[in-house]
Formats: structure tokens, C-alpha cells, sequence
């Protein structure tokens, strides 16, 4: 496999646990198999008023990376069917980008990933009187997580368990810790993907002198 190969198409056999509603919705029906079928998983579809109008759509290669030529990539791919369902009413702008560092937690492995990092969480209704929450994501199994508060109240239980079923939204908060974590994985996805490229070649030049 070379670095500019197409990547293969993925399978959608983790779905994600937060779903889009009205507008969103609509155009997640529509890029979300593009997307698949590109060989990148969808994590956010957000209509918002920044910049007149914005329809962000976020994704990320299985492996969590995303570069520009990533973006680019699914921008050519996503806009014609856009154009075509015209699921906006509106002139908007089309923005196609990563996740990023402080990323949104859309999907069980991007909990089980940042197990031990600071998260932003709310949920669809209340949940030990409360329905904001701030810590750290201290485990994670099939129905949901522990949260530990990083400024626990006075009284209140240090920790809370979130299920996934009343998950509305999860975003990562950047700290030390996730940068230099994030920089560590970049640099291994960088070199496993070198070294594929050198083996492709040496696949490639095998048979030079046959």
C-alpha cells in the first residue's frame, strides 16, 4: 500500500452514539455513506450561523488520523450530492475537518481511547441532578462510563456513571497531557505509514534484473 493509495472502504459496524436531528440529520444521511464507502468514518454533521452559514462536517480515517488532502479529498466527494439533494435552503459555506485534539467523543472506542483525559459531557436528562459534567473518564464499558469529577462539590459523590443511552454530547478538553499524547500517535501513524510505503516499493522494484 502506498501513502496515496485510495483507502478501502469501511464498514459501519461501530455506530455512533450521539445522532444528528433536523437539518444535520439530513445531511448526515447523505455523506455518512460517501464518506464509508471513502474509506473514512463520519464524527459530526453541525449547521451553524458562523461565518453567515457553515455546514461543518467533521471525519477522520479508522485509524483517527485526517490531513488536509484528507479534507480536501471528502469536500470533492460530498458537495456534488449536496448539490443535488439540496437538503440546505440557504447559501452556505462547506467546511470538511478533522476532529481535531480536543475532539468530540462520538463513538464507544473514542471513549475507550480517552480513558484517563479530562471530558466535557452532557446528557439528555438529568443525571444525579445535574445534566453538565466535567472530569476525568476513568473507565468505560458496554453501556457507559465512570466519570471523576476534577472539581468535586462538596457532598457530592466523586464520580458519576454516565450511560451512553443518555449521552447528548461529549468533547475532549485539551490539556498537556492530550497534546503531547496526540503528537505521539501522530508520529506512529507517520512511521507505520512510511514503512508501508518502503515495503510497497521494494514489492514494486522485486522483480528489476528477472
Amino acid at each position: 500500500m502506498t501513502l496515496n493509495a485510495p483507502l478501502p472502504a469501511i464498514a459501519d459496524d461501530e455506530p455512533r452514539l450521539v445522532a444528528e436531528t433536523g437539518v444535520d440529520a439530513r445531511v448526515a444521511a447523505i455523506v455518512e455513506p460517501l464518506i464509508l464507502s471513502a474509506g473514512y468514518r463520519l464524527v459530526r454533521v453541525r449547521l451553524s450561523g458562523m461565518n453567515g452559514l457553515t455546514l461543518q462536517i467533521m471525519a477522520e480515517r479508522e485509524d483517527g488520523a485526517m490531513s488536509v488532502e484528507d479534507c480536501e479529498t471528502l469536500s470533492r466527494l460530498v458537495s456534488p450530492a449536496l448539490d443535488v439533494a439540496d437538503p440546505i435552503d440557504k447559501a452556505y459555506h462547506l467546511e470538511v475537518s478533522s476532529p481535531g485534539i480536543d475532539r468530540p467523543l462520538v463513538r464507544r472506542s473514542d471513549f475507550t481511547r480517552a480513558s484517563g483525559h479530562l471530558a466535557k459531557i452532557e446528557t439528555s436528562q438529568m443525571l444525579a441532578e445535574r445534566r453538565k459534567f466535567r472530569g476525568k473518564i476513568e473507565s468505560v464499558d458496554e453501556d457507559g462510563f465512570v466519570l471523576r469529577a476534577d472539581a468535586p462539590v462538596y457532598g457530592d459523590s466523586p464520580t458519576v456513571t454516565i450511560p451512553f443511552s443518555l449521552l447528548s454530547e461529549a468533547r475532549l478538553i485539551l490539556t498537556d497531557e492530550l497534546i503531547r499524547e496526540s503528537l505521539r500517535a501522530d508520529k506512529a501513524r507517520r512511521h507505520g505509514r512510511e514503512e508501508d510505503g518502503e515495503a510497497s516499493a521494494d514489492e514494486t522494484g522485486g522483480n528489476e534484473g528477472d
